[in-house]
């Protein structure tokens, strides 16, 4: 058995890790930490996520120097569901320590220069780490995941979006010099669980946010190796991701030649499924699947995307990037 640790358990994503590592048959869930001044320090993990009681009942552990010390004593793996500053700050010291990490914050995602100053507003201080680091999009990233020490799971809407795009991409499919359109809306867990009133369930109505600014448009385009337009909206849901994206398509193409560009990709590769149907949130809420559709109308070609932000948008893939770096078979844990 591999321990873990889960450093920033108290969150919605963290939540959904502990849950899925108490039942891997290969993981021990070796402790939680939240930081040293947090409220939920010492509590139970059952008392803040009451579906876990009996489940995971292991205290909330402050995250000071001596709970470091703890937490990377006799540990495999750790998964960091921090801050992006935190995250850069930790993992150095977790790697130093033989532990491997799998990095849920954005800390890790890009290796651009002057990337994190533009979009995350923080001078990156590890750039090594950075350039080793390696993106989890896991049906697309598997040789590199398999042999990484520290690898940075892509955010929720690129995991979307780019799970749409790049088998368009990879087989030469989208019309040179144009921009695909991605038109996405998420559940307001995507927000976080700290209390604000602009995500506010009650407050939240369908409405569009970082306009031309959000900093999941760099990745996506960076991790695409193509522009593209992002524009996410906050729905009034708890969770899921739908992302509607517009292609247009190089001269020529067939819906024939669309249809075997993602039979190709996803061949083998269970969590993805290509649906005969436009996907919906219903459909992948509390699942770790993303669902695919597609119809293509002269070289106007859209794309349906839907996955569980805080699963295969999150944790569900940070489970797929351990098993494919410890050789377990990619759904151990999350079918």
């Amino acid at each position: 058995m591999l321990n873990v640790v889960i450093v920033g358990a108290s969150g919605y994503a963290g939540a959904e890790l502990a849950a899925i590592v108490q039942r891997h048959p290969h993981l021990h869930l070796k402790g939680l930490y939240v930081s040293a001044g947090s409220q939920d320090a010492n509590k139970p993990f059952s008392a803040l996520h009451p579906r876990c009681l009996g489940i995971v009942d292991l205290p909330l552990r402050p995250r000071s120097a001596e709970g470091l010390a703890a937490a990377m004593q006799g540990t495999e793996l750790v998964r960091l569901c921090t801050a992006h500053e935190v995250s850069m700050d930790l993992a150095p010291q977790f790697l130093a320590a033989g532990v491997k990490v799998f990095d849920l914050s954005g800390a890790f995602r890009v290796e651009q220069e002057g990337f994190y100053d533009e979009y995350y507003g923080f001078t990156h201080n590890q750039p090594e780490w950075l350039k080793q680091a390696v993106y989890g999009l896991a049906e697309w990233n598997e040789e590199a995941i398999a042999q990484a020490e520290l690898i940075a799971v892509p955010g929720c809407y690129p995991t979307a979006s780019l799970s749409a795009l790049k088998p368009l991409m990879a087989a030469g499919l989208i019309k040179a010099g144009t921009t695909p359109i991605i038109n996405a809306v998420s559940g307001v867990s995507g927000a976080g669980r700290k209390a604000a009133l602009n995500t506010s369930f009650c407050e939240v109505s369908l409405n569009p946010y970082g306009v031309f600014k959000h900093r999941h448009q760099p990745e996506i385009s960076h991790h695409l190796g193509n522009k593209v337009v992002f524009q996410p909206h906050l729905g009034n849901f708890v969770r899921g991701i739908l992302a509607t994206i517009y292609v247009q398509v190089a001269d020529g193409v067939t819906a024939e030649q669309v249809d075997a560009a993602y039979a190709a990709a996803y061949e083998g590769k269970p969590i993805v499924r290509l649906s005969a149907q436009w996907p919906s949130i219903a459909s992948v809420a509390g699942t770790p699947f993303c669902d695919l559709h597609w119809q293509l109308d002269g070289d106007q070609l859209i794309i349906g995307s839907a996955i569980d932000n805080l699963l295969k948008g999150a944790s569900a893939q940070a489970m797929q990037c351990i098993n494919i770096n410890y050789g377990f078979e990619q759904t151990c844990g999350l079918i």
